[in-house]
């Protein structure tokens, strides 16, 4: 069952994986392979996580590539589920 608002999964990588480690931004960019900007990014939730960034992620804190992934997912369906009235689209038929 998706959660009803779940967190940016940049927080979870702040909150669940750099600070209980003691690390800074740039430490933890560095660890991954990143720039200290494009990590920034995610953790304060400028940017999401792709699939590149999940399999460091995976690499450097655990956790699968895909797990890291579903994060992701879950949190863009719930933003867009709750613009779906302002979605227009034309329903098409098979013929």
């Amino acid at each position: 069952m998706p959660m009803k608002n779940p967190p940016h999964p940049g927080k979870v990588v702040l909150d669940e994986c750099i600070k209980p480690l003691g690390l800074t931004i740039t430490e933890a960019a560095e660890g991954l392979g990143v720039t200290r900007q494009t990590l920034s990014r995610l953790v304060n939730g400028q940017t999401g996580i792709s699939p590149g960034m999940a399999v460091r992620l995976s690499k450097a804190f655990g956790g699968s590539a895909e797990s890291w992934m579903h994060q992701q997912m879950n949190y863009d369906l719930v933003r867009i589920q709750r613009e779906i009235e302002n979605i227009k689209v034309k329903r098409f038929q098979m013929a």
